[in-house]
């Protein structure tokens, strides 16, 4: 009898599009959702105290859910000098509500609970019908009329990061592995709308180009001065880097491609680059309707893409797979807007079923949400996603 694959040697399979021995899969969730699970798993916590960099009891759930893909992010690894922080603010590691894996992630929080990011952008709670979520309480440079005027703003450097324990982290997580461990960097078109304000943003690109464009440079600095250091820190205990820009909506993109290609693409090439440069895969993130990008995605060195929702415009598995599947891997596809929140545990088995025996031939797939699973999923949906006994890879 064949030994089985270990995890990380599961997912390098799928990305080489070779058949693992089992589908592989990742796990991404709000903040409802991993508590539900802790509370209902009552997970053993013991020998995971010592990773001090996340909460034991979510890595415990990854393992008893048999998740195969581990992350580390950017935002893990902040260090900005005092003279950066806000008023009477304190560093905050555990209670973002975007942490949607086990590890921390920086925020500073001041007196009156706002919430900033390492770039300045501020959040607050709201409130709805499952829980809460953080909105972008302000748009910090959405006054500027000029470059001259962006230039004022508390633009972080590269030395406001200290990635010297990233390789003991991985290290330490691989004792217990070997999982398959990616590097998240952070976004630039997103995060630069973030401050200067999605409408306003999008009536620059039209209006004065040179704003986004310094915004999104100096953004774009230091990812890549950060990441080559992380690259170079990391080596072969990375197996991947994961970096993201939504650019699409629901049924279409969110600007012109002509706009994409001047804008953005540039810019995420320098990226993908410099992670192949390295001889990593680049795995790429993007919501909604990215299906008119996706040939020029793989020409730009995306080796997988995220999220696949299956309910955008374009994005039907079946017609992936069949037009990219040979060059692209796929990661994601379980559906988060109809099938998880509102479908029976057997419905989301049936899906789970069907993702694995279209996109998961030849390799090529890894099963997780079309997006961070949503506090309005049942518990008992989310570990019918999870049953092992679903990720056999049928014959073709």
């Amino acid at each position: 009898m064949t030994a089985p694959m270990t995890p990380q040697a599961r997912v390098r399979a799928a990305i080489n599009h070779q058949t693992p021995d089992r589908i592989p899969v990742d796990f991404l969730a709000t903040t409802e959702v991993w508590d539900q699970l802790v509370e209902h798993l009552q997970p053993d916590t013991t020998g995971l105290e010592d990773m001090t960099w996340l909460q034991p009891e979510r890595e415990a759930v990854l393992r008893i859910l048999e998740v195969d893909c581990r992350l580390f992010s950017y935002d893990m690894f902040c260090a900005p000098p005092e003279s950066a922080l806000k008023p009477g603010a304190r560093i905050d590691w555990w209670s973002t509500l975007v942490r949607s894996t086990p590890n921390r992630m920086w925020r500073q929080v001041t007196p009156d609970g706002t919430l900033y990011d390492i770039w300045g952008v501020p959040y607050r709670l709201e409130e709805h019908a499952y829980g809460h979520y953080e909105g972008i309480a302000e748009w910090v440079l959405s006054e500027a009329t000029s470059v001259e005027e962006l230039k004022n703003h508390s633009w972080p450097t590269p030395d406001w990061w200290d990635f010297s324990e990233l390789p003991a982290m991985i290290d330490r997580l691989q004792q217990d592995g070997p999982f398959h461990v990616r590097f998240r960097l952070g976004s630039f078109f997103e995060q630069a709308w973030a401050l200067r304000g999605l409408e306003q943003f999008m009536l620059d690109i039209v209006m004065n180009p040179a704003i986004p464009e310094y915004i999104m440079d100096r953004i774009l600095e230091v990812h890549l001065e950060n990441l080559k250091t992380v690259l170079e820190l990391a080596g072969d205990k990375l197996d991947m880097v994961y970096t993201y820009d939504d650019v699409a909506t629901q049924n279409s993109l969110l600007i012109s491609p002509n706009d994409w290609r001047k804008l953005v693409k540039p810019r995420h090439q320098k990226i993908l680059d410099l992670i192949h440069s390295y001889g990593k895969p680049a795995m790429y993130h993007c919501d909604g309707a990215v299906a008119p990008l996706i040939p020029e995605l793989i020409e730009m060195g995306v080796n997988v893409l995220n999220p696949i929702q299956p309910d955008a415009k374009g994005m039907e598995p079946t017609a992936l797979k069949a037009q990219y599947g040979d060059r692209l891997t796929f990661h994601g596809g379980i559906d988060i807007i109809k099938t998880l929140p509102r479908g029976a545990p057997d419905e989301v088995r049936a899906e789970v079923r069907e993702r694995v025996r279209v996109l998961g031939q030849n390799g090529g797939y890894i099963m997780c949400s079309s997006h961070h699973i949503q506090p309005d999923t049942p518990l008992e949906n989310v570990l019918a996603m999870y049953d092992v006994s679903l990720r056999t890879i049928p014959p073709a």
